[in-house]
C-alpha cells in the first residue's frame, strides 16, 4: 500500500469519476486506474463499484477511505511541521544550564534569540554538570551550558568565554580596604562555597589548594544568591563569578579582584558528539557564541 494509491482512492471518492480524479492528481487515467486495481488485488477487496455514470465506494472502500483521509492529513501535517522547523518558524530547543550561570547569562541571550526566532520554544533545565551530562546522553537536552573541566569523552565542547572569580566580602571587612587582595590573605578566613556536586565549589577549592591557601569552610549552599546573602550578613567570604556582579543592587557584598593569576572559570557549550545540534539548537548556539565579550572580569 503506497501513499499515492491512497491519494488516488480519495480523489476518485471525491470526484466520483476516474478521469476527473486523474486530472486532479496530474496523472494519466490508465495509470490511476491501474494503481487502484493493484491496491484492490493486494487487499483482496473491490474498493469501487464502477457504474456507467460514476464510481461509488463499496463498503470495503468506505472503510479504507475513512482511514486514508486521516493518514494523508497526518502526512501533510508532518510535512508542514518539518518545513516550518527547517525555516525555524516553529520548533523547540531544550537547553541545560548550570544554576550559577542561568540567572545571569540567559536574560541576555534569550531575548535576542526569541526576537530572531519567535516561533521556537526554549525549555531550560537547571542542574549540576553531572546531571546535565546524563540528560544529554539520554537525548533529553539538545545542548548544555557548563564550565570546564568536563571529563566525558562522549561530548563535544565549544568555549564561549572565560570570566574572573571575584572575592565577595562583607561590608566593612578588613580586606575591603585593599584594592587588590592576595591569595595569601584568604588563609584562615571563613569561606562560603557551593555545596558538593556544584562545579563552582570544586573550582574554588582547587584554586585555594593550588595557592596553598587553607580557609575554613563555614557554609555550603546550592544557590549563589544564598551565598551572596550569607556573605552580606558577615558569615564569611566567597569567590563568585564576575557575571553575578550586579552594580545596581545595594544589598550585595563588596567585591575585589585577587592578584594574578586570578581564579577564573571557562564557560562552554556542550553537546553529544554523536548528535550535533539541530537547526534550532545550532541557531541558539550562534546567539550564545555572539554574546558580548569572550573574556569577562569584574569592573570594581
Amino acid at each position: 500500500m503506497e501513499l499515492h494509491q491512497l491519494r488516488y482512492v480519495v480523489a476518485v471518492a471525491r470526484t466520483g469519476n476516474f478521469s476527473r480524479a486523474a486530472e486532479q492528481c496530474h496523472v494519466a487515467q490508465p495509470s490511476l486506474s491501474q494503481q487502484i486495481q493493484k491496491l484492490e488485488d493486494e487487499l483482496g477487496e473491490r474498493l469501487f463499484d464502477r457504474l456507467k455514470t460514476r464510481a461509488r465506494l463499496t463498503p470495503a472502500g468506505e472503510a479504507l477511505h475513512e482511514r486514508a483521509v486521516r493518514i494523508l492529513a497526518e502526512v501533510e501535517a508532518a510535512h508542514r511541521e518539518a518545513t516550518e522547523a527547517r525555516a525555524l518558524t516553529r520548533g523547540r530547543v531544550a537547553v541545560g544550564v548550570l544554576p550559577t550561570i542561568a540567572p545571569f547569562l540567559l536574560p541576555q541571550v534569550l531575548p535576542r534569540f526569541s526576537q530572531a526566532f519567535p516561533g521556537v520554544e526554549i525549555v531550560v533545565q537547571e542542574d549540576t554538570t553531572a546531571q546535565l551530562l546524563s540528560l544529554l546522553a539520554a537525548c533529553e537536552l539538545d545542548l548544555a551550558i557548563a564550565s570546564l573541566p568536563i571529563h566525558d569523552e562522549r561530548v563535544q565542547t565549544e568555549t564561549l568565554f572565560t570570566e574572573e572569580l571575584l572575592l565577595a566580602l562583607p561590608p566593612g571587612h578588613p580586606l575591603t580596604r585593599k584594592r587588590i587582595v592576595g591569595a595569601a590573605d584568604l588563609g584562615g578566613e571563613r569561606l562560603i562555597v557551593m555545596k558538593e556536586g556544584h562545579c563552582l565549589g570544586d573550582q574554588v577549592l582547587r584554586f585555594c589548594d593550588r595557592r596553598d591557601v587553607q580557609p575554613q569552610i563555614s557554609f555550603r549552599s546550592a544557590q549563589l544568591e544564598t551565598v551572596h546573602a550569607l556573605v552580606r550578613a558577615g558569615l564569611g567570604i566567597a569567590l563568585v563569578p564576575a557575571m553575578a556582579l550586579q552594580p545596581h543592587r545595594t544589598d550585595l557584598p563588596e567585591y575585589r579582584s585577587l592578584q594574578p593569576p586570578q581564579p577564573q572559570r571557562t564557560i562552554v557549550a556542550v553537546w553529544p558528539k554523536q548528535r550535533p545540534p539541530g537547526r534550532a539548537a545550532g541557531e541558539f548556539l550562534k546567539v550564545l557564541s555572539a554574546s558580548p565579550g569572550k573574556s569577562r572580569s569584574g569592573s570594581i
